[in-house]
């Protein structure tokens, strides 16, 4: 109030502001706290509200061969566990690999020989799989015709199309070939096209056969390019694939948005479990738009067939054995790092109680 007004005057107003203060509160009343979003002074957050975190995930490649993780995400599981996705796609275990030691991703997933490969390297803080995905290969041999009595050993000599070098496409395709007394030697295979290029070259007539993920496998049979001939997965019997990794120093400062994320991929191998091809393809559709329906169902269905996936996410210390011996096999193994170092089951199987 100004200066100059009358004593009197500024008494009466004085009472006045006291007498709308009092009927007021005082100061803002409940509602008008909650309205403006402004909480109350010594007030908390509900207890059913959960804190987002966002966690950054670099997968390797975009495939309906990864479906129990896009049902997880579609169907809401990791919001559920508190967790916003921020999905970016590496185009190779190379890549994700540099994305997770570098900090740019907090998870990374991947085929698990590279974890090896990095432990080998000497890795400071060492990258530890803490979740497995896919328990078979997914990938598939494509052939120019069709070929209903095909044999691994019709390669011989041959062209084809394969993978990365030291990449589980190619060394579980040569353990085929090897599982079927083949010298992956007796075979033309071409490393040199980078990875998710392969089925373009293979159109544009390069190589009499091609190692294929889905959907390519089946868009090159649609287009009339290519015939699925055989299944590298199911010939290869079960190996641990794909995996989900961290470095060991993100998990032990932040082992409950880890678990989280697990209990969230959790869920998505049980719906997967439990439902139709049919459904699992409308689950997912919105993460593969330039795919129709029937063609989604079409890979789910092959994919589920073939037991792909797990029921639960514990990697094993059979599977990784295995994998190993994957790797001693394709000569990329210096040395056989322990089970305990480069996995931990133990928030998978918690996530499966």
């Amino acid at each position: 109030m100004k200066r100059a007004l009358k004593i009197c005057t500024a008494v009466l107003v004085c009472v006045a502001l006291c007498a709308v203060m009092l009927m007021a509160g005082c100061g803002k009343t409940e509602n008008e706290n909650t309205l403006s979003g402004e909480p109350e002074q010594g007030a908390s957050a509900s207890s059913d509200e959960k804190e987002m975190v966002t966690v950054t995930l670099n997968e390797v490649a975009h495939s309906i061969f990864y479906a129990p993780m896009y049902v997880a995400i579609e169907e809401g599981y990791f919001e559920e566990e508190g967790i916003e996705l921020d999905l970016v796609c590496g185009f190779g275990a190379d890549k994700v690999m540099t994305a997770v030691l570098s900090g740019e991703a907090d998870i990374g997933f991947m085929g698990p020989e590279t974890t090896v490969y990095t432990a080998n390297e000497g890795s400071g803080d060492q990258v530890v799989n803490f979740a497995q995905l896919t328990q078979r290969a997914g990938n598939f041999l494509v052939a120019r015709e069709q070929a209903d009595d095909f044999e691994w050993s019709d390669l011989i000599g041959k062209d084809v199309l394969g993978g990365r070098a030291g990449g589980m496409p190619e060394m579980v395709f040569e353990y085929v070939l090897k599982q079927n007394g083949i010298d992956p030697a007796e075979v033309n295979i071409d490393q040199s096209i980078d990875f998710g290029s392969t089925a373009a070259a293979f159109a544009g007539g390069q190589g009499e056969y091609t190692v294929e993920f889905e959907p390519s496998a089946t868009a090159l049979e649609q287009e009339g390019s290519g015939y699925v001939i055989a299944s590298v997965g199911v010939d290869s019997g079960y190996v641990p694939y794909t995996a989900f990794s961290a470095r060991e120093s993100y998990i032990e400062e932040h082992p409950d948005v880890i678990q989280a994320f697990t209990n969230a991929l959790q869920m998505g191998m049980d719906y997967v479990t439990a439902h139709t091809p049919e459904e699992i393809a409308e689950a997912i559709q919105p993460q593969f738009e330039e795919t129709d329906l029937e063609t989604i169902t079409t890979i789910v269905s092959r994919y589920q067939e073939q037991d792909t996936w797990k029921s639960d996410l514990i990697f094993t210390e059979d599977s990784y054995n295995l994998l190993l011996d994957i790797l001693e096999s394709a000569d990329q193994l210096s040395q056989r790092p322990e089970y305990a170092r480069l996995v931990d089951t133990s928030f998978a199987e918690e996530a499966a109680k």
